[in-house]
């Protein structure tokens, strides 16, 4: 087992996007320490603050087709009809959308909201205001992906932020992806947009917190059975 391995497992999980931030940070403590014994200390602090922000914890996510479970961790900041990006192909008409504003301590890990084919990707580049503001949406960088659902099209959109700069998408158009699989993630707080299909009936309420591959954002049935659940 390697030492990257036996941290993962004792300490906490780390994404392995994360390593070489971690690492970086690591070698950086050092070379202030040299300088400055107070400044290892420091240095060893913002090392463990990168650790815990890549952190990639197992989500035990509902397996059910009539549930849209949560991108992302964070808090719901908007919920609301909104026109969906052109990029994504939607349409013209409104869709409800469910903002989840992510803040730096946030789990950053996205996550897919539903089961079924990647019919397409989109990135389009923008500003980089605060993420929490509803302008975000639609002036922030962003990368957007079109999941046709058993229930149709679910649209699902990464949104950068005041101090994100880059956006990670891991899948790619005609992939599958399973409900609570891991598809990207967004570097140093940001936000995630989730377009439903219109028979889908939002579950949650603005400013509640969200945990992605857990949280029942909507569903499609009045009276939904208790849910299978998968751990990843």
């Amino acid at each position: 087992m390697s030492l990257v391995d036996t941290i993962q497992k004792t300490l906490v999980p780390v994404h392995r996007e994360g390593w070489p931030f971690v690492a970086a940070f690591a070698v950086g403590a050092i070379l202030l320490g040299w300088l400055w014994d107070p400044l290892f200390y420091a240095g060893i602090a913002l090392t463990a603050w990168c650790a815990y922000f890549f952190r990639d914890p197992q989500r035990v996510t509902p397996v059910d087709d009539d549930l849209v479970i949560s991108a992302a961790d964070g808090v719901i900041s908007s919920i609301g009809p909104v026109t969906p990006p052109q990029e994504l192909g939607l349409g013209d008409e409104e869709r409800m959308r469910i903002s989840v504003f992510m803040n730096v301590f946030s789990v950053h890990i996205n996550r897919a909201p539903v089961r079924g084919k990647v019919t397409r990707i989109a990135y389009r580049p923008g500003k980089f205001v605060n993420a929490d503001l509803d302008k975000a949406s639609a002036e922030n960088e962003r990368n957007g992906l079109v999941i046709d659902s058993p229930h149709g099209p679910v649209g699902v959109v990464q949104v950068a932020g005041l101090v994100a700069r880059r956006i990670l998408c891991w899948t790619k158009e005609g992939e599958d992806l399973s409900v609570g699989e891991r598809f990207g993630m967004i570097r140093f707080g940001s936000r995630v947009d989730i377009y439903l299909p219109p028979e889908a009936v939002v579950r949650v309420s603005i400013g509640q917190t969200a945990i992605a591959g857990e949280t029942v954002m909507a569903d499609y049935s009045e009276d939904a059975a208790t849910p299978l659940s998968r751990t990843g």
